[in-house]
C-alpha cells in the first residue's frame, strides 16, 4: 500500500472531524449537533450528490459500459446480502442476520461522498452515472436481506409483509431524495443550473465534516454496548468490507477500464448502510437489534473504509 496515500486520508479534515466527535463523547463534552440540524445535513448531502451526478450524466449518453456499469452495481446489492447472511448465522438469530446482511449488502451515501472527495485529491473526476448506481442499490440489499429473514423465520408472530417491505425500500426519503435530485439535475438547465452551484459544490466539503463530527458522536455512544457482543462482530465488521471492497474493486475491470469508477465500485461494495437499512429494520423487522447493525455499520466499517480502504482499493484499481 502506498504509504503517502494512507497518511493523506488520515490528514483528511472530514476524518479527523470524525475522530473529534468520538473523543468529544469520551471526554463527556457537552458537544452536539442538534437534531434538526443533522438531518437538514444528511438531506443536503444526499440533495448535493444527487444533483451534481445529475449535472455530469446530462453531458454524455448512455453507453454500453454505463449499461453494464448499472447490471454491475446492482448485482453487487443483490450477492453480498446472501453470502454474508449465511455466514452470519453462525452466531447470530435470524432476525439479526438478515438485518446486518443488508445492511452490507446495501450502501452507505455517506461513504459514498467522502469517497467522491477522496477522488478530488487524486485529481479524479466522480462520474455522473455512479451516482445513479449508488441511488440503485439501495433497495435491492434490503428487499434480499428481509426475504431472507422471512424464508428462515420459523416465528409467525413475526412473519413479514413482503409488500410493504418492498414499498418502503423504494420509497425510502434517502432513496427518494437521491434519485429525485438526480433526475433534477439531469432534466435542470444548464444556465439555471449554474445558479446553484455555489451551495452544491463550495459548501459541500464543509457539510461533510459537521455531518462527520455529528457520526462521530453517534458512534461514541455505540462503541461500550457493542464490544459486549464479543469479538465476532467486530471482526466481521473489519474484514468483510475489506474483502468485499478488494474482489468488487478487482472485478470491476470487467465492465469498465476508469479508475474513478472502479474505485467507487470498490467503495459501493464495500460499504454498510446505517441510513436506509436501520429506517427500513425499524419498521419491518422491529426485534432485530440496532444495537448490533448500527455500531458494525457506523462505528467500526465506516472509519475502517476511510482509512485504510480507499487507499487500498484505490492502489488495486490502478494497477490492476
Amino acid at each position: 500500500m502506498n504509504f503517502q496515500l494512507l497518511i493523506d486520508n488520515l490528514t483528511n479534515p472530514a476524518l479527523l472531524f470524525f475522530i473529534l466527535g468520538i473523543i468529544a463523547f469520551y471526554v463527556k463534552s457537552d458537544l452536539e449537533i442538534p437534531q434538526n440540524s443533522s438531518k437538514f445535513i444528511s438531506l443536503y448531502l444526499l440533495f448535493a450528490i444527487g444533483f451534481k451526478g445529475g449535472q455530469e450524466l446530462s453531458h454524455g449518453l448512455l453507453t454500453v459500459e454505463i449499461s453494464w456499469s448499472i447490471v454491475f452495481g446492482i448485482s453487487i446489492s443483490l450477492l453480498i446480502p446472501i453470502y454474508t447472511y449465511f455466514i452470519l448465522r453462525r452466531k447470530f438469530n435470524v432476525m439479526d442476520a438478515g438485518a446486518i446482511a443488508a445492511a452490507y449488502g446495501s450502501v452507505s451515501a455517506v461513504t459514498f461522498v467522502t469517497g467522491a472527495s477522496y477522488l478530488e485529491t487524486q485529481q479524479l473526476t466522480l462520474h455522473g452515472h455512479m451516482v445513479a448506481i449508488m441511488a440503485l442499490m439501495e433497495s435491492p440489499a434490503i428487499i434480499i436481506g428481509l426475504l431472507l429473514i422471512s424464508m428462515y423465520n420459523k416465528d409467525v408472530s413475526t412473519q413479514i409483509d413482503q409488500k410493504s417491505v418492498i414499498k418502503h425500500s423504494l420509497t425510502n426519503g434517502s432513496v427518494l431524495l437521491i434519485l429525485g435530485s438526480l433526475i433534477i439535475g439531469y432534466i435542470a438547465n444548464a444556465k439555471q443550473a449554474e445558479g446553484i452551484k455555489p451551495f452544491t459544490n463550495d459548501l459541500f466539503k464543509g457539510f461533510l465534516a459537521i455531518f462527520l463530527l455529528d457520526m462521530g458522536i453517534e458512534s461514541g455512544k455505540r462503541l461500550k454496548d457493542f464490544f459486549s457482543f464479543g469479538w465476532f462482530p467486530v471482526v466481521f465488521a473489519i474484514l468483510i468490507p475489506l474483502i468485499n471492497g478488494t474482489v468488487f474493486a478487482m472485478l470491476s475491470g470487467l465492465v469498465t477500464d476508469d479508475v474513478s469508477n472502479r474505485f467507487m465500485f470498490a467503495i459501493l461494495a464495500a460499504s454498510a448502510s446505517y441510513i436506509a437499512v436501520p429506517a427500513a429494520m425499524k419498521i419491518s423487522v422491529p426485534k432485530a437489534n440496532p444495537g448490533l447493525f448500527l455500531p458494525m455499520a457506523l462505528a467500526v466499517t465506516f472509519p475502517i473504509n476511510i482509512t485504510i480502504g480507499m487507499p487500498l482499493y484505490f492502489l488495486i484499481v490502478q494497477h490492476t
